[in-house]
């Protein structure tokens, strides 16, 4: 599958640009979620049960961490395994392919490091001429 970054040229048209961009666009809208990259997260330091994420993931519902979780789940980032035993243990852990997140998150947390303070002036300036006019 073609990708923007093995792309030889930039795309020439929106239905080009849309091809290339529509699975990054899905995937970043799953894992940019209000708590996904906190259980994210959270899971990069090793298995969890629920209620160890719940403790983490300081403000998430039950209902909102459950559906997090399912979601993740059904998208391969997070693995669940139900140990049966009474009562029944459920761990969470990042998938191989969630673990693989780590290097990309790490990469966007230092870009916001170096560029957070420049984008809060920008956002600024833009106020500023916003209010202006």
């Amino acid at each position: 599958m073609e990708t923007l970054r093995t792309r030889t040229k930039p795309p020439e048209t929106f239905a080009e640009c849309t091809r290339a961009a529509v699975p990054m666009i899905q995937v970043l809208g799953r894992i940019s979620g209000k708590w996904s990259l906190y259980i994210i997260m959270a899971l990069l330091r090793g298995p969890m049960r629920f209620s160890e994420l719940q403790r983490h993931v300081e403000g998430i519902s039950q209902k909102m961490l459950t559906q997090t979780l399912r979601e993740l789940e059904e998208d391969g980032i997070v693995h669940r395994t139900v140990t049966p035993i009474i009562p029944p243990r459920v761990d969470y852990e990042l998938s191989a392919m969630g673990r693989e997140l780590q290097a990309p998150l790490a990469a966007i947390s230092d870009w916001t490091v170096r560029n957070g303070e420049r984008v809060a002036d920008a956002r600024e300036r833009y106020a500023a001429r916003r209010n202006a006019a």
